[in-house]
C-alpha cells in the first residue's frame, strides 16, 4: 500500500513525463504541523502564481498543515500544475525533489535542511505570531544571502525580484568549541 507522499511524488514524475521536454521546476512550499493560512493564501493567489510561471517553474506542491484554507488545485490561465497535501511523515523527498522551496519561518528543520541541500528557498515570516523571533533567523540568513525573506503581502513581489544568482552557499557552523565549552562545565574530559 501507497502514502500520501509516495502517490504525491508518482503523479509529479508522471505529470513530468507527460510534459514532455519540458524540465520540470517544482515548488515546495511547507507549513509543517502549523496553520499558516496567510501563506498558503498568498501562494495560491494568481499573481504568485503567475510570477512562479515566469520565473520557470512548472509545478506547486503545497504542504499546508493545520490550516483550513483550501488552495485551488485550478491553476488559472497559468499552465503551472498545482497539489497539495497536508501532513507527510517526512518532507525531505518533496525537498530534494524541488526546485524552489517556500518555507514558513518557524521551521528551523525545514530552513537547514533545505539549505543544506543546497536548495534556493524562501522563508515567509508569519507576522501574526507573538514574539516574532523567527523573522531574527531569517533576517539574518537572508542578510547572509542564504534565502530570500518574505512576508505574505511581500511575496508576489520576492518571487519576481529574486535572482537565485545572488544567493550563496550556505556554510553550516562548526559546533566544536561549544562542545567544548559544555564538556569543561560539566567537568568532562576534553580532547
Amino acid at each position: 500500500m501507497f502514502t500520501l507522499s509516495q502517490i504525491l511524488l508518482q503523479n509529479l514524475v508522471r505529470t513530468g513525463e507527460e510534459m514532455g521536454s519540458r524540465e520540470r521546476r517544482v515548488v515546495f512550499v511547507t507549513i509543517g504541523t502549523t496553520c499558516f493560512d496567510a501563506l498558503v493564501k498568498a501562494v495560491d493567489s494568481e499573481e504568485v502564481k503567475e510570477a512562479l510561471l515566469h520565473k520557470g517553474y512548472t509545478d506547486l506542491l503545497i504542504q499546508m498543515g493545520r490550516g483550513t484554507y483550501m488552495p485551488s488545485k485550478d491553476s488559472g490561465n497559468s499552465t503551472l500544475q498545482v497539489d497539495y497535501f497536508t501532513f507527510s511523515p517526512s518532507i525531505a523527498d518533496y525537498i530534494r525533489e524541488a526546485s524552489l522551496v517556500i518555507s514558513h519561518a518557524a521551521g528551523s528543520g525545514s530552513i537547514f535542511e533545505t539549505l543544506r541541500l543546497g536548495k534556493p528557498l524562501i522563508v515567509v515570516v508569519n507576522e501574526g505570531l507573538m514574539d516574532n523571533h523567527q523573522s531574527e533567523l531569517a533576517e539574518e540568513l537572508a542578510d547572509r544571502k542564504d534565502l530570500f525573506c518574505a512576508r505574505p503581502q511581500t511575496l508576489q513581489e520576492t518571487v519576481e525580484a529574486m535572482d537565485l544568482n545572488n544567493l550563496l552557499p550556505y556554510i553550516p557552523g562548526d559546533a566544536k568549541q561549544v562542545v567544548t565549552l559544555i564538556n569543561k562545565f560539566l567537568g568532562f574530559p576534553v580532547d
